[in-house]
């Protein structure tokens, strides 16, 4: 189990040992998560939770590990497989709905959580979450995957030299068939895919939206019930107007799955077709041709839900506060919310407006004492995802 330390979380108690983990939720994605802790030599599974424990037992089999005593734990729940493997922490990988009270669980068990994204359904339980990983002691970190690659490091260091920003842009066109849920799914583009694009627009340009205005609709052709394409326009705090526009039915010159982008500044552009190394053209200096420069991606590192893995880990070992730690994740699932809001209503929304609306419905739904006076120390949500109490000391 974990110790506490001076960073405000609690720390693995030998920062030596490989990390013991237990995976909850063993479908497709489970499995992909199975595989990466199953990669990395500084974890070790322990366990793995899921409902159907045949589904979980056949994911444990499938990478040839042993199911049960002696081997890998499987059960349906998390506190009971944590003890009796004596984990250190939680990867959960249920379905979006499950994720708070997996979480909630987990951290009150004295375990820390990586949770897969989106980190709650609505931003009213991304709070209750931030709050409770507040009330446990415990890390809570969303998996936002997509900020994982060595190019899109690269292209961050071309924004910073780029100074004055003006405008970013991502467009993001694909046409998966899915089948199931999401064929069914109201605002399918926005909620289940646009928040990788929102997120590292914050992590790219190192800044919050303020306000957005959104444009859903579904081409004629679509295989989606609901509308499968958007617009969205956000403000950032900085004065960048951040541009995301993108459909899930698109066949033909397809992006790559992290869109493609153009970052505009005083000194020049920047662009990145999120696959390959970032580029950059800066202004003509005394009259000599722009070049073209090519950025240099950072050494090999790993990436995605690798890259996810690894910083979780090291915020075990040191007490660093990872980049995806909830209080500053819950702003990616607000612009995610806020622009839903927009296209719904035809009105450009404020996301202060979002967050704090979102604190009132927290506090009124909390059925835990301990949460719900956190909840209410914060006075607002501003106040308290601004300086979260795990920010170590």
């Amino acid at each position: 189990m974990s110790a506490p330390t001076h960073g405000g979380f609690a720390t693995l108690a030998d920062p030596s040992a490989p990390v013991r983990l237990v995976l909850v939720g063993a479908g497709g994605m489970g499995r992909a998560w199975l595989r990466t802790i199953l990669a990395n030599p500084e974890t070790e599974l322990v366990g793995v939770v899921d409902l159907d424990t045949s589904l979980a037992e056949a994911a444990v089999s499938d990478a040839g590990l042993r199911p049960g005593e002696g081997g890998v734990l499987v059960g349906t729940s998390v506190s009971a497989v944590a003890l009796a493997t004596r984990a250190d922490a939680v990867v959960n990988v249920t379905v979006p709905g499950a994720h708070h009270p997996v979480n909630t669980e987990a951290v009150f068990a004295g375990l820390p959580v990586l949770c897969e994204k989106p980190i709650a359904p609505t931003v009213a339980q991304a709070i209750s979450l931030a709050a409770t990983a507040e009330a446990s002691g415990q890390l809570l970190m969303t998996s936002q995957s997509r900020r994982y690659y060595a190019s899109i490091a690269a292209f961050r260091e071309q924004i910073v030299s780029l100074g004055r920003l003006g405008s970013a842009t991502t467009e993001f066109f694909k046409a998966p068939h899915f089948g199931g849920f999401r064929d069914e799914m109201a605002h399918v583009l926005l909620v289940d895919m646009a928040i990788h694009a929102f997120d590292a627009a914050r992590f790219l340009l190192d800044d919050d939206p303020i306000a957005v205005y959104c444009e859903e609709y579904n081409p004629s052709w679509s295989w989606y019930a609901a509308d499968a394409a958007a617009t969205a326009v956000f403000e950032f705090a900085g004065g960048v107007r951040y541009t995301y526009t993108g459909s899930w039915c698109a066949d033909g010159l397809e992006t790559s799955w992290n869109g493609t982008w153009r970052v505009n500044g005083e000194h020049g552009s920047a662009g990145w077709d999120g696959d390959s190394a970032p580029t950059r053209q800066l202004v003509p200096q005394q009259g000599a041709p722009a070049e073209i420069e090519v950025g240099t991606p950072l050494a090999a590192v790993p990436e995605e839900i690798a890259g996810s893995l690894v910083e979780f880990v090291g915020s075990l070992r040191d007490g660093r506060v990872p980049s995806g730690e909830v209080h500053a994740n819950v702003l990616s699932l607000a612009m995610v919310e806020a622009a839903v809001r927009s296209a719904e209503s035809g009105v450009r929304v404020v996301i202060a407006e979002v967050l704090e609306q979102a604190y009132a419905q927290a506090v009124a739904d909390e059925p835990r004492d301990d949460v719900r006076e956190v909840l209410a120390a914060w006075g607002t949500a501003a106040a308290g995802l601004a300086a979260p109490a795990l920010a170590p000391r």
